[in-house]
């Protein structure tokens, strides 16, 4: 790959790394295994950038990638997640240390989602960060009329959970 790519790609991940901690939060229980899940995520936008044909936001693909690999691993381990050794990773990233406290008036609103199945947990994920249901549905690959659907009974089921 070329620099030119490799340094777009770095400063596109930079730029969009919360998205990552964000994914990494909702799919993980403690900082060894958030960790771990943002160095796959790391790799796996990495390995699939050269196929980026920028269809879409930066952002938009990521959400998509991030997401992928989250429900992948977490379906494949049992919410163990195992990683590539990050050494081998030929580029490096200026990486901010993730400051959870910021968004400590979420830690009930992450509980109660975490307790949702994984698909639904994404649909909030994208939701909460206020993408509108057509890229919530490219993110997804699911109809726009679905995700309306599937985000009205996951707001049912949030309320139930969250005022008993």
């Amino acid at each position: 790959m070329n620099k030119e790519l490799e340094h777009q790609f770095v400063t596109e991940l930079e730029n969009n790394q919360n998205i990552v901690h964000k994914v990494c939060t909702l799919y993980t229980n403690d900082r060894d295994s958030h960790n771990d899940l943002f160095q796959e995520i790391t790799i796996q936008l990495w390995k699939a950038y050269p196929k980026f044909r920028g269809e879409s936001k930066f952002s938009t693909w990521m959400y998509r990638v991030a997401l992928n690999t989250a429900i992948t691993l977490y379906r494949k381990s049992k919410r163990r997640v195992r990683t590539q050794d990050y050494e081998s990773v030929i580029f490096k990233i200026k990486a901010d240390e993730y400051d959870a406290t910021e968004e400590e008036q979420l830690k009930l609103m992450y509980k109660a989602v975490k307790q949702l199945g994984d698909i639904d947990k994404a649909l909030v994920f994208l939701y909460l960060e206020d993408k509108d249901y057509r890229e919530i549905s490219e993110t997804l690959g699911i109809s726009e009329v679905n995700a309306r659907v599937k985000m009205n009974r996951v707001k049912k089921k949030l309320r139930t959970v969250l005022n008993p």
